[in-house]
């Protein structure tokens, strides 16, 4: 069988955007949205994808002439879909650490206008290292400013030469992060007032918001059956879900090339990503935390699971509805929209979502996923939000816990035991506490939410009552009963 860069041909562009990471999400998130509107001749050019560390797959990038095949999976509103896309954005990949010639190359090109990063949330740190002429920095803000450095040489401080940043990693304020880090790096190299004063006028960072679950790689079964389907092989054939969304916080006016509107893109351009980042916490990741020990507990295994469960699903509806729609600062249709397309999200037929992968170091989440909607639904009714004091006793519920030779275990309702993974001090806290006739209370009077609930009413009331509910019927009832 053929490999996909034999059988398919691809327009050769300008190479505008150096992009840093070949990993699976760069490729199934930003790359196709550069081949959509490459496609409808807005063309902003194409991607040189850099490895970000020493190892990765940029030769076998090259051996696909940058040709891959994106399939997109999952509910629509007309119900399950599977939606095939070969993606040609990307015109070569480079390893710095093999090539540097090459890379500085580039880095200095004509040519050159955006910089597209995803290199771990760990990526955007700062680490001291000195200068290097002749050899890629270790650090990413440190590449940032080395390349940067190269390019105000080149064109002697040409205020035109200067990039455009768009970094994707998953840490609040990344654009911001990226920019001090990377006058730090100017600061201890020495490099300069007038090329910190060009850095600060002729480059733009933007701080981003990414949403798409890219489920990676095949399996071989999987990629077999799409080989034969489709006839071709491809060996970075890369699976996705069909939601995706990119906020962006900057002047869309100086990545006018990208052209994202009228695309099936969703992209948002905002001067402040703020409540885009509190609607996807509260809405889809406080939707996993404050319905998943619950499901576990009823013994449902995958998210599917639980959104097929009428009751488990109307409950979550409900919550967000009621308890975290009325105090998140956008349009309420918008956040209808987006809690609906969660919905299609979380009940996506091509992807298993295991339960127990989402339990993992749930006090943290649940403090940062959840507690804030608590404290303003409470502060601006005066009530006890009933859906999340239920949440929260299933959640205490769910770590009644022992400690084994395995490690720490809880039980459901039907007697299956589950491992519960988090820091080991809460571990041997809930544990220990487990033993205690006045666990609930002795959790709940805890500093381990770090905030006083004795604060909200009577939500603890609410939260004991629930828990002695649960503890004497069905999960399933009391919850049907809220």
């Amino acid at each position: 069988m053929e490999n996909i860069s034999e059988i398919v041909k691809k327009e050769k562009r300008k190479e505008t955007i150096l992009q840093f990471g070949e990993g699976n999400f760069l490729r199934a998130f930003v790359d196709w949205m550069i081949d959509l509107s490459n496609e409808r001749d807005n063309k902003p050019g194409d991607v040189v994808i850099v490895q970000p560390i020493a190892n990765g797959i940029v030769d076998l990038l090259n051996e696909q002439n940058g040709i891959y095949t994106l399939s997109m999976r999952g509910n629509s509103e007309t119900g399950k879909k599977i939606e095939n896309r070969v993606i040609k954005s990307v015109s070569r990949g480079i390893n710095p650490y093999a090539d540097f010639k090459a890379y500085k190359e580039f880095v200095e090109s004509e040519d050159l206008k955006y910089v597209i990063s995803n290199t771990t949330e760990a990526g955007i740190s700062y680490h001291e290292e000195d200068f290097k002429e002749d050899q890629v920095q270790d650090s990413f803000p440190a590449k940032v400013a080395q390349l940067l450095y190269f390019r105000y040489k080149k064109y002697d401080g040409d205020l035109d030469k200067g990039l455009v940043f768009f970094p994707v990693e998953l840490i609040d304020n990344n654009g911001y992060y990226l920019e001090k880090y990377v006058n730090q790096h100017i600061d201890h190299w020495g490099l300069g007032d007038d090329f910190k004063e060009w850095f600060k006028k002729a480059n733009h960072i933007t701080s981003t918001l990414v949403d798409r679950i890219v489920t990676g790689r095949p399996s071989p079964e999987e990629a077999q059956e799409f080989f034969k389907e489709n006839g071709y092989e491809d060996k970075l054939l890369v699976f996705s879900e069909l939601f995706n969304l990119w906020v962006i916080e900057g002047d869309k006016e100086r990545a006018k090339d990208f052209g994202f509107e009228n695309l099936p893109c969703n992209v948002i351009w905002t001067d402040n990503v703020a409540p885009y980042k509190k609607r996807k916490v509260r809405i889809l990741n406080g939707g996993h935390t404050s319905t998943v020990p619950a499901a576990v507990i009823h013994g449902h295994d995958i998210v599917r699971d639980f959104m097929e469960d009428e009751v488990f699903a109307n409950y979550l509806n409900d919550l967000i509805d009621q308890e975290v729609i009325p105090n998140i600062d956008l349009p309420k249709e918008d956040l209808v929209k987006f809690k609906n397309e969660v919905f299609l999200r979380f009940n996506n037929p091509y992807v298993d979502h295991k339960l127990l992968s989402i339990t993992l170091n749930s006090i943290s989440k649940f403090n940062a996923r959840c507690l804030p909607s608590i404290v303003d639904f409470y502060n601006e009714s005066g009530k006890t939000p009933k859906h999340f004091a239920f949440s929260l006793a299933s959640l205490i519920r769910f770590y009644e816990i022992e400690e084994t030779s395995e490690g720490y275990f809880g039980k459901d309702e039907n007697g299956k035991t589950y491992p519960v993974k988090d820091d080991q001090d809460l571990l041997e806290f809930f544990a220990a506490k487990a033993k205690d006739e006045n666990y609930i209370d002795q959790v709940l009077d805890s500093d381990i939410w770090g905030y006083d609930l004795s604060k909200l009413g009577d939500f603890k009331e609410a939260v004991k009552k629930y828990y002695e509910e649960i503890k004497a019927k069905s999960i399933r009832e009391v919850m049907k009963e809220i």
